[in-house]
């Protein structure tokens, strides 16, 4: 830890929160990079690493916690948000995240993501979307683009993807955003706007598969072309994008959609002002469902509203029944009433 101290307790860096494991991912992936931006932010926060737990599922991903210096907890497939939810209950001290692979969080693992984002836990969710099943060998995912050929769609998958954010965002999540794996400034916002969040936050991490999806991402990439093909998102400011910020993103009053318009030239659609504190998440929605070929990928903070936590709910419950019930026994109460001894 440096010398610099934070009260009676050294100033933590990004070098404590490194592991002493080898780290062991694919040259090329993604995941090196949330990896280096998570440490940093993680020395920032000035939580101490004792009070600190990362939970992971299965998956490329879920190697996470052994290259964190903190606590960790490696579980089953699609599992990690029960498991983290349980850890949260437990010990509310702790700071519990979330690391899970497009995969696990929504494939076998989609019906504990949407109840603990509905049900609004104290949990910091990273979701990892590369489109594929990269640890079993490239099978096509819940996001992969439909006609995607993999070892398990030779022909191209005949799904339709699913969209993390509109997933995230029909559950109610309080937080809801986006960042790409190699935008180190961004993605460090993200991570902080996520951690310094009451309730469960979920944060979809773009991330590239140099083996097998490479270049999902490039045009999201390419300092050339990226401010064509993604809007960054500010709180009270209008959808801007275009290398000359010269397009905006307008709505549709008749059919209910934002589509991308020349800054200045009336077409009878309306200007949108991003406001992330809406409590209806109708603009999130539209917004979650950009992306494709004639509309810019949204980075950034889409939703970020304040609820009461289903762990903080739960504790008040428990406060007032202790104040109801002085000195109850738990012996007491599980032997009260009818009771059968079996032998």
């Amino acid at each position: 830890m440096s010398e610099h101290s934070n009260g009676d307790r050294p100033r933590q860096t990004k070098k404590d929160f490194e592991s002493d494991q080898a780290v062991r991912w694919c040259p090329g992936c993604g995941d090196y990079a949330i990896l280096a931006q998570t440490q940093k932010v993680m020395a920032e926060l000035d939580i101490p690493r004792e009070k600190i737990v990362f939970v992971s599922g299965i998956g490329c991903a879920s190697r996470f916690p052994y290259y964190m210096n903190t606590y960790g907890f490696h579980t089953i497939h699609g599992r990690a948000p029960a498991i983290a939810t349980g850890l949260k209950l437990a010990n509310p001290d702790l700071s519990v995240w979330v690391v899970s692979g497009d995969g696990d969080a929504l494939s076998i693992g989609g019906n504990h993501l949407i109840h603990v984002l509905r049900g609004n836990v104290d949990l910091k969710i990273l979701l990892f979307n590369n489109k594929v099943y990269g640890l079993t060998k490239g099978q096509f995912s819940p996001t992969s683009d439909r006609g995607m050929k993999t070892k398990s769609s030779p022909l191209g998958t005949v799904d339709r993807p699913f969209s993390a954010l509109s997933v995230a965002l029909g559950a109610e999540a309080t937080f809801v955003a986006r960042s790409v794996d190699t935008e180190a400034q961004h993605l460090q916002e993200m991570l902080r706007r996520l951690a310094a969040h009451k309730g469960t936050g979920f944060l979809e991490i773009l991330q590239n598969c140099p083996v097998f999806n490479d270049g999902q991402y490039d045009d999201l990439k390419d300092r050339q072309i990226k401010s064509e093909h993604a809007v960054v998102l500010e709180h009270g400011q209008p959808l801007v994008f275009g290398a000359k910020r010269d397009k905006v993103l307008r709505l549709d009053p008749v059919r209910f959609r934002l589509y991308p318009a020349k800054v200045g030239e009336s077409d009878g659609g309306i200007d949108v002002v991003h406001d992330e504190h809406a409590p209806e998440p109708s603009l999130a929605f539209w917004l979650a469902r950009l992306g494709g070929d004639d509309t810019p990928m949204p980075l950034g903070v889409l939703r970020a509203v304040e609820e009461p936590t289903f762990d903080g709910l739960t504790r008040q419950q428990e406060e007032e029944e202790r104040k109801r019930r002085p000195g109850a026994d738990l012996r007491e109460l599980l032997y009260a009433g009818d009771l059968w001894e079996v032998r």
